[in-house]
């Protein structure tokens, strides 16, 4: 993950852009104001207001006032809807809203209008001595028309912004938004034409054998979470040194201080530049990204079904919104070639070895804790059974179709010891059992 990429999901790096076009804008109006001698056709002139030294400024102070209170009372909204979302959906569907580009433009229009507003202002001034009644007085009037037009689109802004704060609480918008960026992890992570090359292949895919006792330990310099490894830069460390770099942990593993993040082999050719530079290349945060971390993409929606089945929420429909999407990315992904652990240099020499997580745990967890919260509700146990069944006729793999058997049966087990009717109990044997025929067939 690159420093562009870490700083487009901040809150305030879109409207710092605008900002500075703002400031932009406004001072090349005003130079070509102050230098250009505009001469326009008569028909044009009514396209450029002309209202004069104090006109100017009660419009330029109205739109700079107006947009900067408009600012604040939508964006008092967005607070209110981002505590509403966290304490009914989960808290870590709140970076979604952050990152989403709708509210970071809302925000940066508004402000960039006050920061233009205010610029050109001051610029209204008279030109010589300021006692002298007859001194000239300088009015940009291209820069206060353009303000104008920019307060238009506040207006404009503000309608969009009502429509989408109110779509973005729906379920269906937070679940979608979820699902699509589970998508884009995969393909990033598990793109269609992944595989190994013929010197992958030919080469020796064994470790060494004493790599855990001779390794000489990464550790972990903070406590965090490991959100991103730089592969290329990783490869390129290890192929310049001539050792093995075996990760011991992947993107989304919690790490504490001191724990070991990866073992470098042979002993003999490490020096601390060395351990730096490798630790360099993992990155250790305070938080979890998707970028590299597909588990916590699957994650947020896992939790979007497991809190709308708590007591104080009791929405089985939700969860079942949230497991056929779930089912949408995990099929997708159950697709898809698994990339080899092993990263070969140039010469064919095994340099990097890195441990990733496949469709086989990611379907394992989610239907873990679907047994665990709502094997008392049915509605939502049939939804995990034909998520099964979607993931089932999806693998390319005969491992995932594996741990969906035993899935399926610890899934009737718990729903045959949650205490339902007999009728409701045949059903859901027979359900399981029907998923059971489908993916012996497959």
């Amino acid at each position: 993950m690159t420093a562009l990429q870490r700083l487009r999901e901040r809150f305030w790096f879109l409207p710092a852009v605008l900002c500075l076009l703002a400031v932009v804008v406004a001072e090349l109006l005003i130079w070509v104001d102050r230098t250009v001698e505009l001469s326009m056709p008569g028909w044009a002139e009514v396209l450029l207001y002309r209202v004069g030294e104090s006109g100017s400024r009660d419009i330029l102070g109205a739109i700079a006032g107006s947009s900067l209170a408009v600012a604040g009372t939508t964006f008092s909204i967005t607070m209110a809807v981002l505590a509403l979302t966290s304490s009914s959906y989960g808290p870590r569907l709140i970076r979604n809203f952050m990152t989403d580009r709708g509210n970071q433009a809302v925000l940066g229009v508004y402000v960039a209008t006050f920061l233009y507003a205010l610029l050109v202002l001051r610029s209204v001034r008279a030109i010589g001595d300021p006692g002298d009644p007859e001194a000239e007085v300088f009015v940009p009037h291209l820069a206060v028309n353009f303000a104008v037009l920019l307060a238009v689109l506040n207006v404009v802004v503000l309608i969009y912004f009502i429509h989408h704060i109110s779509d973005s609480i729906q379920i269906s918008t937070i679940a979608r938004r979820v699902r699509n960026e589970l998508h884009r992890t995969i393909e990033r992570l598990y793109p269609e034409d992944v595989g190994r090359d013929e010197r992958e292949v030919d080469g020796d895919d064994s470790l060494p054998d004493r790599l855990e006792e001779e390794g000489v330990p990464v550790h972990a310099t903070r406590p965090g979470y490991v959100t991103s490894v730089r592969d290329e830069d990783l490869l390129a460390t290890a192929e310049e040194a001539g050792v093995l770099v075996s990760l011991s942990v992947h993107p989304g593993r919690y790490v504490l201080e001191g724990s070991v993040l990866a073992l470098v082999h042979p002993p003999g050719e490490v020096g601390d530049d060395l351990l730096d530079a490798v630790r360099s290349e993992i990155t250790v945060s305070d938080a979890r990204s998707p970028y590299q971390d597909i588990s916590f993409a699957v994650q947020q929606l896992t939790e979007l079904a497991v809190r709308a089945l708590s007591p104080g929420t009791n929405d089985p429909f939700t969860a079942i919104n949230a497991l056929d999407d779930l089912s949408s990315g995990l099929s997708l992904l159950a697709q898809r070639e698994m990339p080899s652990t092993h990263r070969y240099d140039s010469a064919g020499v095994l340099r990097v070895h890195a441990p990733y997580v496949g469709a086989v745990t990611l379907t394992s967890e989610v239907l873990d804790n679907v047994r665990w919260y709502a094997a008392t509700s049915p509605a939502v146990m049939y939804a995990a059974l034909t998520l099964v069944r979607r993931v089932g006729r999806s693998a390319a793999h005969r491992a995932v179709r594996a741990r969906l058997l035993t899935q399926v049966r610890l899934l009737e087990e718990a729903f045959e010891r949650a205490d339902h009717q007999e009728h409701d109990v045949e059903e859901f044997g027979a359900r399981a059992r029907e998923a059971v025929r489908e993916l012996t067939r497959v």
